[in-house]
């Protein structure tokens, strides 16, 4: 409640029915940047999911296409339609694993490197100009303040383990009443 009255002297919005709600002004920015980098690398061939990929295998050469599903949050499944158009594409190459014949280690090719190279420069100059009008330090603290909320996000989905009570509590009564 303090946090609330004292937003309300600074004039920030704290609603939920009110576009400046933190919520959506974080999903907004989140989604903006997306937007920016997507229209920067279009020319590149790659889509921003493939991005992911690339950024991933570079920094994790030689991952299974489990390791990478659980890297992406996507299933295995998903990962594998994914690693086979990147393939298809010479973006990726599959290699046996010398201790398990069954597992298949993903690198990228050299291609891949060279694109990577460029896109990260792509997602740098983004970033920096999102956040063109804060200062340096601004940056610093914008920066380390999202960081803490995602660990305590992290924390808490991984306490989670079902749905929140407020969530489960009405199937519950109703299924109680049937």
């Amino acid at each position: 409640m303090a946090f609330q009255e004292g937003a309300a002297r600074e004039g920030l919005r704290l609603s939920p029915d009110d576009d400046g709600y933190i919520g959506y002004v974080l999903s907004d920015v989140a989604r903006l940047i997306r937007t920016v980098f997507d229209r920067r690398v279009r020319s590149l061939g790659l889509t921003r999911a493939q991005w992911l990929v690339l950024s991933r295998l570079y920094r994790r050469p030689g991952a299974s296409q489990t390791e990478l599903a659980d890297m992406l949050e996507v299933d295995r499944a998903s990962a594998g339609r994914m690693i086979d158009r990147m393939e298809k594409g010479h973006w990726v190459e599959r290699r046996g694993d010398a201790g398990d014949r069954r597992v298949k280690r993903l690198y990228l090719t050299p291609e891949a490197r060279r694109v990577h190279a460029r896109m990260w420069a792509i997602a740098e100059r983004t970033v920096d100009d999102a956040l063109a009008p804060l200062s340096p330090l601004e940056r610093v603290r914008f920066t380390g303040l999202a960081a803490r909320v995602k660990e305590r996000l992290q924390s808490m989905a991984g306490a989670d383990a079902g749905p929140a009570p407020d969530i489960a509590a009405p199937r519950q009564r109703s299924a109680a009443l049937s």
